[in-house]
């Protein structure tokens, strides 16, 4: 059996038991998706949203990207952003970077990967924006820890930025973004403080998430 051969297996296997479990799982899920969250994260494989979150497939809608990148040139992203908030009419945008992240760590020590170093740049203006503070942190592996946090809360920042969100906001839509970051080595997810509902909560949330960013020792779960 090839390893494609493997996968297609794994699929019917999968539908079989949650047609068992729950006979009509798939009749709702095909009907219509009803999502309260959006996630955007990065496109690591160990970082799967459903799983994390514990939610079944249809409940939460997904954009991924090298390091959880929000920029406002990037049509793609702005796009799923708008249908989520437009058409979808989610709850909360959740804005997850992860510990350990690569796209992060090739950024700050310069690694050179390819075409992807362009997008990366971002994650770089991230760093430069808050080299005095990064400086601060004593080992590289804290410092990492550090950008892959400070990233998210930038990203949270351009989320909040765009006509998308102003706009809602503006007619009254209840929609709020979130800055979490997810580790790798316990599944368990870090609030950083970022949390914002409306546009007058944007500098307070922000000023609060770097007051609170801990210089040295990893954050309490």
């Amino acid at each position: 059996m090839s390893e494609l051969d493997a996968l297609l297996r794994n699929n019917r296997d999968w539908s079989e038991k949650v047609r068992q479990d729950d006979p009509g799982f798939f009749q709702r899920l095909s009907q219509q998706q009803s999502p309260r969250y959006l996630w955007i994260g990065c496109s690591d494989s160990r970082v799967p949203a459903n799983q994390i979150l514990g939610l079944d497939p249809g409940e939460v809608f997904v954009h991924r990207n090298v390091a959880n990148v929000v920029v406002h040139s990037d049509l793609n992203c702005l796009s799923t952003i708008q249908f989520a908030v437009d058409v979808l009419k989610v709850e909360h945008i959740l804005i997850v970077g992860h510990y350990g992240c690569g796209g992060v760590h090739a950024s700050m020590t310069g690694q050179r990967m390819g075409l992807v170093d362009n997008w990366l740049r971002h994650v770089g203006d991230v760093s430069g924006k808050h080299a005095e503070r990064l400086a601060r942190v004593q080992t590289e592996a804290l410092r990492h820890a550090r950008l892959c946090e400070l990233n998210v809360i930038e990203q949270v920042a351009n989320v909040c930025h765009t006509t998308i969100l102003q706009d809602a906001w503006a007619r009254g839509q209840e929609v709020a973004v979130h800055g979490w970051c997810y580790s790798l080595s316990d599944g368990r997810i870090r609030e950083l403080g970022m949390d914002v509902a409306a546009p007058g909560q944007l500098q307070p949330a922000y000023a609060r998430a770097l007051a609170s960013m801990p210089v040295s020792g990893k954050r309490d779960p």
